[in-house]
């Protein structure tokens, strides 16, 4: 372990990252199974911006969001999973403090993001279906923009304070991250001081950007219901409903794992089952985003289908 000389104790330079396993033909496989993965991930939100970005008839304030949570989940993924791969591969499974701390940021700036980004979107489905007429006037082009920015500020922020916190914690040794990022849970525990006070302040942080989110998602579909029941028509609540579908797929797969772990204590900290949940809302939920507004969007098919020529190309 590399350390740095203080005036009473010494501080790592650099963390181990530990990730999977130590056995070489299962980390050979991993290697395949997460490359397709990710690649299929970017591949994926990629295709969603090209198609939103050339098809004139989705430049909507809908897809406007859809674009924007794709390249959030573009980001978030290729934050974690480029590193993990050569770490997968090499000897080597060092990240430097620096580099820990950065990765730390980022990936909880896009994390933070998103989550107050779902709110965002939950609001463009409460104007579209309770007030269908107005939809493009209430969310125009200069309020479309302000929400996004306003959600990336918060994100910046919010991860600014955890990462600060986090990382000016003493680390004196062992530097062994059980984990195949630096994620703050995991790297926290190594610290050689009481982290009761951190934790508050992530506790504090996870309120603004987990349960606040989560609860004001939850009163916009509140009133979008109460809006679907008083159509008359059976299609008419059918088809209502189904553009909510995919948003609360995505809005359950993602708030479910990170809510478990950034909203409980240290002392229910368990390393293998944080890894596996992380890589879940990390890697499979950037994934599943468009997968699940793909299959479930004729817009996004039908633009994909001018797009590989079988269409009428109007843009």
């Amino acid at each position: 372990m590399q350390v740095i000389p203080g005036q009473n104790q010494s501080w790592v330079s650099e963390f181990i990252l530990i990730g999977f396993s130590s056995d070489p033909m299962t980390n050979s496989i991993l290697f395949l199974v997460f490359l397709l993965l990710y690649l299929s991930s970017v591949l994926g939100n990629g295709l969603i911006i090209v198609l939103v970005c050339l098809d004139t008839q989705l430049h909507t304030p809908m897809y406007f969001f859809l674009c924007t949570l794709s390249l959030l989940d573009m980001g978030y993924v290729t934050t974690t999973v480029p590193q993990m791969l050569v770490h997968l591969l090499a000897h080597s499974k060092t990240i430097s403090f620096a580099g820990c701390w950065m990765q730390m940021y980022v990936f909880g700036a896009l994390g933070m993001t998103e989550c107050t980004f779902f709110v965002v979107m939950a609001y463009d489905r409460y104007v579209a279906i309770c007030y269908p007429l107005r939809y493009t006037v209430i969310l125009n082009g200069g309020l479309c923009i302000r929400l996004v920015s306003g959600s990336w500020i918060c994100g910046l922020f919010s991860s600014l304070l955890h990462t600060y916190f986090t990382m000016n914690l003493p680390y004196c040794g062992p530097n062994r991250v059980n984990h195949y990022f630096c994620e703050g849970p995991s790297v926290r525990s190594l610290a050689c001081m009481d982290t009761h006070l951190i934790e508050m302040v992530d506790f504090v942080l996870s309120v603004f950007v987990v349960v606040i989110p989560i609860s004001l998602i939850v009163a916009s579909y509140i009133h979008i219901a109460k809006a679907i029941l008083k159509i008359k028509s059976t299609q008419g609540r059918c088809k209502a409903f189904s553009t909510c579908a995919s948003h609360l797929t995505v809005v359950t797969f993602f708030y479910a794992p990170a809510t478990y772990i950034y909203m409980r204590p240290n002392s229910s900290y368990s390393p293998e089952r944080d890894k596996q949940i992380s890589l879940f809302y990390n890697v499979f939920t950037a994934l599943l985003n468009p997968v699940v507004y793909s299959l479930r969007n004729k817009d996004i098919k039908r633009a994909f289908l001018k797009v590989m020529g079988h269409g009428r190309m109007d843009w």
